[in-house]
Protein backbone atom coordinates (compact mmCIF):
# COMPACT_ATOMS: atom_id res chain seq x y z
CA UNK A 1 0.00 0.00 0.00
CA UNK A 2 1.59 3.07 -1.14
CA UNK A 3 1.66 6.05 1.49
CA UNK A 4 -0.77 8.40 -0.12
CA UNK A 5 -3.50 5.66 -0.03
CA UNK A 6 -2.42 5.11 3.49
CA UNK A 7 -2.45 8.73 4.61
CA UNK A 8 -6.09 8.84 2.55
CA UNK A 9 -7.21 5.73 4.48
CA UNK A 10 -6.19 6.95 7.93
CA UNK A 11 -8.64 10.22 7.15
CA UNK A 12 -11.76 8.39 5.78
CA UNK A 13 -12.05 5.69 8.04
CA UNK A 14 -12.32 6.85 11.23
CA UNK A 15 -14.72 9.31 9.37
CA UNK A 16 -16.56 6.61 8.35
CA UNK A 17 -16.75 5.18 11.69
CA UNK A 18 -17.92 8.58 13.44
CA UNK A 19 -20.25 9.10 10.40
CA UNK A 20 -21.78 5.92 11.73
CA UNK A 21 -22.26 6.89 15.22
CA UNK A 22 -23.48 9.75 14.47
CA UNK A 23 -26.10 8.19 12.31
CA UNK A 24 -26.78 5.57 15.29
CA UNK A 25 -27.28 8.65 18.11
CA UNK A 26 -29.89 10.21 15.81
CA UNK A 27 -32.01 7.26 15.05
CA UNK A 28 -31.85 6.45 19.15
CA UNK A 29 -32.80 9.91 19.72
CA UNK A 30 -35.94 9.80 17.01
CA UNK A 31 -37.09 6.24 18.52
CA UNK A 32 -36.63 8.63 22.36
CA UNK A 33 -38.96 11.46 20.69
CA UNK A 34 -41.64 8.85 18.85
CA UNK A 35 -42.25 7.08 22.42
CA UNK A 36 -41.70 9.89 24.14
CA UNK A 37 -44.93 11.74 21.76
CA UNK A 38 -46.56 8.28 21.98
CA UNK A 39 -46.37 8.53 25.55
CA UNK A 40 -47.78 11.53 26.33
CA UNK A 41 -50.17 12.34 24.04
CA UNK A 42 -53.90 11.76 25.02
CA UNK A 43 -55.82 9.59 23.94
CA UNK A 44 -52.92 7.53 22.02
CA UNK A 45 -53.04 3.41 22.81
CA UNK A 46 -50.04 1.71 23.72
CA UNK A 47 -50.45 0.20 20.08
CA UNK A 48 -50.55 2.63 17.95
CA UNK A 49 -47.32 3.23 16.46
CA UNK A 50 -46.17 -0.14 16.84
CA UNK A 51 -44.96 -0.58 13.38
CA UNK A 52 -42.98 2.27 13.06
CA UNK A 53 -40.78 2.09 16.32
CA UNK A 54 -40.47 -1.37 15.35
CA UNK A 55 -38.64 -0.59 11.97
CA UNK A 56 -36.87 1.73 14.00
CA UNK A 57 -35.64 -0.69 16.33
CA UNK A 58 -34.89 -2.44 12.85
CA UNK A 59 -32.76 0.24 11.71
CA UNK A 60 -30.94 0.75 15.05
CA UNK A 61 -29.87 -2.76 14.97
CA UNK A 62 -28.56 -2.50 10.81
CA UNK A 63 -26.48 0.49 11.97
CA UNK A 64 -25.20 -1.93 15.21
CA UNK A 65 -24.40 -4.13 11.94
CA UNK A 66 -22.72 -1.92 9.73
CA UNK A 67 -20.48 -0.32 12.82
CA UNK A 68 -19.07 -4.00 13.57
CA UNK A 69 -18.51 -4.16 9.50
CA UNK A 70 -16.49 -0.89 8.99
CA UNK A 71 -14.21 -1.48 12.37
CA UNK A 72 -13.51 -4.99 11.12
CA UNK A 73 -12.67 -3.30 7.50
CA UNK A 74 -10.90 -1.15 9.71
CA UNK A 75 -8.53 -3.95 11.29
CA UNK A 76 -8.17 -5.57 8.04
CA UNK A 77 -7.25 -2.67 6.44
CA UNK A 78 -4.36 -1.99 9.41
CA UNK A 79 -3.19 -5.19 8.80
CA UNK A 80 -2.62 -4.88 4.66
CA UNK A 81 -1.20 -1.38 6.10
CA UNK A 82 1.57 -3.21 8.38
CA UNK A 83 2.21 -6.18 5.82
CA UNK A 84 2.80 -4.38 2.94
CA UNK A 85 4.12 -0.98 4.13
CA UNK A 86 4.59 -1.22 7.55
CA UNK A 87 2.50 1.44 8.63
CA UNK A 88 -0.34 1.49 10.41
CA UNK A 89 -4.27 3.10 9.80
CA UNK A 90 -5.44 3.77 12.80
CA UNK A 91 -3.93 2.37 16.25
CA UNK A 92 -5.88 2.58 19.57
CA UNK A 93 -5.14 6.27 21.38
CA UNK A 94 -3.22 4.10 23.89
CA UNK A 95 -1.39 2.09 21.19
CA UNK A 96 -0.35 5.55 19.05
CA UNK A 97 1.00 7.47 21.67
CA UNK A 98 3.47 4.23 22.74
CA UNK A 99 4.36 4.22 19.56
CA UNK A 100 6.57 7.76 19.37
CA UNK A 101 7.65 7.51 23.02
CA UNK A 102 9.69 4.61 21.59
CA UNK A 103 11.37 6.04 18.50
CA UNK A 104 12.41 8.49 20.99
CA UNK A 105 14.27 6.40 23.65
CA UNK A 106 15.70 4.47 20.22
CA UNK A 107 16.88 7.27 18.30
Amino acid sequence: MNSVAAERLQQVVPAAEAQIDGALIAVSSLMAEVVTARRDTVGVPAAKGHATIRRIAEAQLALVGVSGDILRVHGELADIGRETSGLDLHECPAAAEAGPAKLALVS
